[in-house]
């Protein structure tokens, strides 16, 4: 007597229901719809932007477009690179106090509190930057950094008396990218395989050796992208920047001087309504230069953040 083993059946054997690969092909149409949608309308907004900038980028202008552009260039990278080197150990830090440190009572309202500082406008932050956070830093923070740390160049001052300062920015920038960060940090703690918690706490590691052994070697690649994501929210931020700085024409890393470089948003939400002909289209050529800046900024995250997972998977 011989058994006879049944072939399993494949799928397209039984028949697929229509209804269901009708709902498929819908899906899969909406899907690369809204892919394609997306890439049609950066690539209209990049075309715009270096066809309206063309003009000043070739015509004859009282002064080169680098020139001009450079300062704010540099005022953009280096008040977005304060913010997120002040934001991350804080956003990493409460994103592993709500995922593995405080009790269920308290992580959830935590970070309900924390992604709603999301939700504030820009506007708000900024008239707290000019109205609160200024002068308290301007009375106490900035002469300290003076006095004790005038040797290093970031703090070397004169130290200004109203506060407007590129600190006082980057402050109010790494509050405002702070809910980025946490957020996908935490979630990405929160997908730690429990197996590999459970086997490292078994082998006698303390919590905090447990997490950096097994928590943050997994979530790097999350780390990375929500810092970079935040780091793009900071380069493009116009409002707070612009309510809160003292700009000047020039390359400084003093941080507490009364003059500042200023940021390509901020110089474009001050300069616009008074502009016209030739020094639209120059604005209109730093937005280009911020968009490639933003873009290049994104195309690097993802690079880092799929060599941290290959990284961590490995």
């Amino acid at each position: 007597m011989t058994a006879t083993i049944e072939r399993p059946r494949r799928h397209h054997e039984f028949g697929a229901d229509p209804r269901r690969r009708r709902g498929d092909r819908a899906f899969g149409g909406l899907a690369t719809g809204a892919g394609i949608l997306i890439l049609v309308t950066l690539a209209a907004v990049a075309a715009f932007l270096f066809r309206e900038a063309l003009p000043a980028l070739t015509g004859d202008t009282d002064e080169p477009f680098v020139e001009y552009v450079g300062p704010l260039v540099f005022g953009t990278i280096w008040a977005a690179f304060l913010a997120l080197l002040l934001a991350t150990p804080l956003a990493v830090a409460v994103a592993l106090f709500t995922s593995h440190y405080a009790p269920r009572r308290l992580a959830a309202p935590l970070g309900y509190f924390i992604d709603l500082l999301a939700a504030v406008p820009s506007v708000v932050y900024g008239l707290w930057g000019f109205g609160v956070l200024a002068p308290v830093l301007a009375r106490s923070v900035y002469p300290w950094l003076e006095d004790h740390l005038g040797f290093i160049p970031l703090f070397k001052g004169p130290a200004t008396a109203s506060g407007r300062t590129l600190m006082t920015v980057a402050v109010v920038l790494a509050v405002m990218i702070l809910p980025i960060i946490t957020a996908i940090s935490r979630e990405v703690f929160l997908q730690t395989p429990r197996l590999h918690e459970e086997a490292s706490l078994a082998l006698g590691a303390t919590r905090w050796e447990m997490i950096r052994q097994a928590v943050i070697p997994y979530g790097r690649s999350g780390i990375i992208s929500g810092a970079m994501l935040g780091l793009g929210r900071a380069l493009g931020e116009t409002m707070a920047v612009a309510l809160i700085i003292s700009p000047a024409d020039l390359i400084t890393f003093n941080v507490i001087s009364p003059q500042n470089p200023n940021t390509i948003a901020a110089n474009i939400a001050l300069t616009f309504p008074e502009s016209s002909g030739i020094e639209v289209n120059r604005l209109i050529a730093t937005g280009l230069v911020l968009f490639l800046l933003t873009f290049a900024v994104n195309v690097l995250a993802r690079r880092i953040a799929r060599a941290g997972f290959s990284g961590a998977a490995g």
